[in-house]
């Protein structure tokens, strides 16, 4: 399904070479101040442009189409398109027969029975997270003061990010990356155990980003390797402080109050221009194939954003759960 939230409810549509790609958010409070203008930063941050990204330009300019009225939410559902111009579908015109590896043609061409919009990626397409991040606009004003931040901290292995982004463009191939992502002021006592816990439900939506590839919460996989007596968190004060976070902010799959840490990883783009092997279904028999079009070289440049959002949303429906359960705390 395309729809995330039990409370503040986010559907994602489109396809990458359609006409246009958007949001439907259902259970937004009203009276929330909201303008086009407000959406400007964070779909910045997630436009390419950079060395590394591709060369495809979209306007990427917002249209809200309901549910704000005189700058303000009203509580109807908000939905929200991008117009695509910048496409490109002629490299497209074979992968239902020749699978790209990596790349989700073949799974979807057998689920779909050959229908799917495969044009670059169609709805599998990372095109499809300018929703997630103008949701996330919106979901980070529900959850203020909490402050959501995410950085990339290592491309290809390295923490010297611009130098592994030019080695890889060099050679015509794609690298991977590390995400860190904090989330400062959380409200204490967010998460619903046992199958909406904190880690719960921002693991369920960041999985859905294309290119995700795992995630650790606090110490992480590290903590196979701690004892107790290393791993607990000794609080220190009245208001829950810790003096260690190895728990990432997180007890039982509540919030503690501390800050919210948590690790993604991100996979290499799976289209290259190095020259591989597939199937060709239409010859049956193998094939070389060099993926045309336009792609990035390290697609975690412009995930930090998308992975603020993502946990923003998350965070605004086990709000909204938690008042509905406990009223305004």
């Amino acid at each position: 399904m395309n729809t995330f939230g039990l409370f503040f409810r986010v559907s994602v549509f489109g396809e990458s070479h359609g006409p246009a790609v958007g949001v439907t958010i259902d259970g937004c409070p009203a009276g929330i101040h909201l303008n086009i203008n407000d959406f400007s930063a964070d779909l910045a941050r997630r436009q390419s442009g950079e060395k590394g990204t591709t060369p495809r330009r979209e306007s990427d300019l917002p249209e809200i189409i309901s549910g704000l009225y005189d700058g303000k939410t009203t509580g109807a559902p908000i939905t929200v398109i991008t117009r695509n111009s910048d496409v490109d579908s002629a490299a497209y015109e074979n992968i239902s027969s020749v699978p790209r590896p990596g790349h989700a043609d073949f799974a979807a061409n057998v689920k779909y029975s050959g229908f799917a919009d495969m044009r670059g990626g169609g709805h599998f397409s990372g095109r499809i997270t300018w929703g997630v991040v103008v949701a996330g606009v919106i979901a980070k004003k529900i959850i203020f003061p909490a402050i959501v931040t995410a950085g990339l901290e290592e491309a290809g292995g390295s923490a010297d990010i611009e130098k592994a982004v030019e080695e890889a463009v060099i050679s015509g191939d794609s690298i991977g990356g590390i995400i860190k992502c904090r989330v400062e002021n959380p409200l204490t006592g967010i998460g619903e155990p046992f199958f909406y816990s904190v880690e719960s439900a921002i693991s369920q939506i960041i999985f859905s980003i294309p290119a995700i590839k795992g995630i650790e919460f606090g110490s992480g996989f590290s903590s196979a390797k701690m004892r107790g007596s290393e791993h607990n968190d000794p609080i220190i004060d009245s208001s829950g402080r810790t003096g260690t976070n190895n728990s990432g902010g997180i007890n039982g799959g509540l919030t503690n109050g501390n800050e919210i840490v948590l690790k993604v990883v991100v996979k290499p783009a799976s289209s290259i221009s190095v020259v591989q092997q597939t199937f060709d279904f239409g010859k049956n028999e193998m094939a070389a194939i060099q993926v045309k079009g336009r792609h990035d070289i390290c697609i975690a440049l412009r995930i930090p954003v998308i992975i603020e959002a993502a946990v923003a949303i998350a965070l605004s429906d086990l709000y909204l759960i938690d008042r509905g359960i406990n009223g305004l705390r």
